[in-house]
């Protein structure tokens, strides 16, 4: 369990790799489509085609591979128990600020570490008014330019084991303190908590819940119906899917193009932000297909959830809430008036079904944005994480000797 020394990192995809793409696609062969499908069945294919022309023919990688390499990027060795020595690469942006917070910054998928690179000016501004911090974005292993591990099973444990060498950049130090903007939610059962579980049950056929815990709930059920066929798939057969991923970058930009669009609030993409967001996937040191397998590793090839085996945490959390975002956990015991007063004097302290998952701390909420907020609406993002930390904040100086100012 040691980390080596940090290395700069200078992106050069080598011009092979750039000719290999464009014969890829001019031999594209596009599927048809059903007459007024726009997006019901998935990415339509005007915007593909219109995007493999633009990528074939006027997007320029060397452009973007240059801005890239204007980010303060590196790499370092970190061995990881069971799993040997990955190389890993990250951004690593300091703050002018002396006391400055340091900050790790995760990505999902189909995200990596381009995705909050609107953030880094922000959060390592200086002011009197808020805090400021040191920021590591991390490309997890198998994303972007980072090495992926070569065994079956490196999940949650090992992410965090990996997370906690990242912050060691510091010295010694664990999560103090963390903010998420996808509040996933675990499902309350009736022996871990059996309140929830009840409200659970009551949500979609009383009226003892206002509206708006009332949409949450059935939103995020929603999708899970309907918006989860990719999951299932990548959390079954990864390497099956993994094949098209690898030797296509048509069906790779169509992957992921189509979550994109339909996990924001209306983003407005331009054509070249796509490609250079599907490049970084196309180019990745482990290739396409590798991202996929954290979904399989998480739920053990789906035979459990991601939360096996986790417990509650007193790490104080906080929690951005997006309107597009995916799920949203409703509100714990939001009586409408029509409840009986003796009855709502019973209700739960609690405001949302995240506090199921650890002590919050914080909460905001946003009339705009979706999952990918830290490139929709990176000011409010920033905003929620310097009032969390700022001076009379719930997460001041939860980082001994880093106040967050000068």
């Amino acid at each position: 369990m040691s980390t080596s020394t940090e290395r700069p990192f200078t992106l050069s995809v080598p011009d092979a790799d750039l000719e290999l793409l464009r014969k890829k696609l001019d031999l594209v062969r596009f599927p048809d489509e059903l007459d007024g499908a726009e997006w019901h069945y998935g990415a339509p294919l005007a915007d593909v085609k219109r995007l493999v022309a633009r990528w074939k023919d006027g997007f320029s990688w060397r452009d973007a591979e240059a801005r890239i390499n204007t980010l303060p990027i590196f790499t370092r060795d970190i061995d990881v128990d069971g799993f040997g020595t990955l190389n890993i690469h990250y951004v690593h942006q300091k703050s002018e600020v002396k006391d400055a917070i340091p900050l790790l910054w995760v990505h999902g998928w189909p995200g990596h570490f381009l995705e909050g690179r609107k953030l880094l000016p922000l959060l390592t501004s200086s002011s009197p008014d808020y805090p400021s911090f040191h920021v590591v974005m991390i490309s997890l292993p198998g994303f972007g330019f980072s090495e992926a591990p070569k065994k079956p099973g490196f999940a949650g444990r090992q992410y965090a084991e990996l997370g906690v060498h990242a912050v060691n950049i510091y010295g010694h130090k664990h999560i103090k303190a963390w903010l998420t903007n996808l509040p996933f939610y675990r499902n309350p059962t009736l022996f871990s908590n059996p309140i929830y579980y009840l409200e659970m049950l009551a949500l979609p056929i009383t009226t003892l819940f206002n509206d708006q815990a009332r949409a949450d709930y059935e939103k995020t059920q929603q999708w899970y119906k309907t918006g989860t066929g990719y999951w299932a798939e990548q959390a079954t057969e990864p390497q099956t899917i993994g094949y098209s991923l690898a030797d296509s970058p048509v069906g790779l930009l169509a992957w992921i193009y189509e979550k994109l669009v339909t996990w924001t609030d209306k983003y407005p993409w331009t054509d070249d932000e796509v490609l250079e967001w599907v490049s970084v996937y196309w180019f990745s040191r482990a290739g396409p297909a590798a991202a996929s397998r954290i979904y399989y590793e998480m739920t053990g090839g789906y035979e459990h959830d991601y939360w096996t085996d986790t417990k509650w945490t007193s790490v104080p959390l906080g929690a951005s809430y997006f309107p597009a975002e995916l799920t949203h956990p409703p509100n714990s015991y939001v009586f409408s008036r029509r409840v009986p007063v003796m009855i709502s004097l019973t209700v739960h302290p609690a405001r949302s079904w995240l506090n199921m998952l650890g002590k919050v701390v914080f909460e905001s909420t946003h009339d705009k944005g979706g999952h990918f907020a830290a490139y929709e609406q990176p000011d409010l993002l920033a905003g929620d994480l310097r009032k969390m930390f700022a001076k009379g904040g719930p997460a001041f100086g939860v980082v001994p000797g880093r106040s967050g100012y000068n």
